[in-house]
């Protein structure tokens, strides 16, 4: 990420508490460690393995964006198996946890 699309997300994101969708691709033969080894970080809420161009998805949440940008730099390419990832910021939940949110 460039120092001024991180700044542009640090300028939006500040202080504020952040939910993320992390999208995962990994070694086939990983997939289940890096499920279970994922789902032990107190800030994923799930995890979910998938069929297509993803094999496992997380959602996440963070008190500020600082603590994502750490846990997507520095924390997540420890779990051993992981070959590339792609976080996408949630920008409104509609329905979250089967509640119904935001705008109607």
């Amino acid at each position: 990420m460039s120092a001024a699309v991180e700044g542009a997300f640090t300028k939006v994101w500040g202080e504020d508490a952040v939910v993320a969708l992390i999208a995962l691709k990994v070694e086939t033969a990983e997939a289940d460690h890096v499920a279970s080894e994922t789902s032990k970080f107190s800030e994923v809420e799930d995890v979910f393995l998938v069929t297509g161009d993803t094999d496992i998805f997380l959602k996440v949440r963070f008190p500020h964006y600082g603590e994502l940008k750490d846990f997507v730099l520095h924390r997540l390419p420890e779990v051993k198996g992981i070959r590339e990832s792609k976080t996408l910021l949630v920008v409104t939940a509609y329905k979250e946890a089967g509640e119904r949110r935001g705008t109607p």
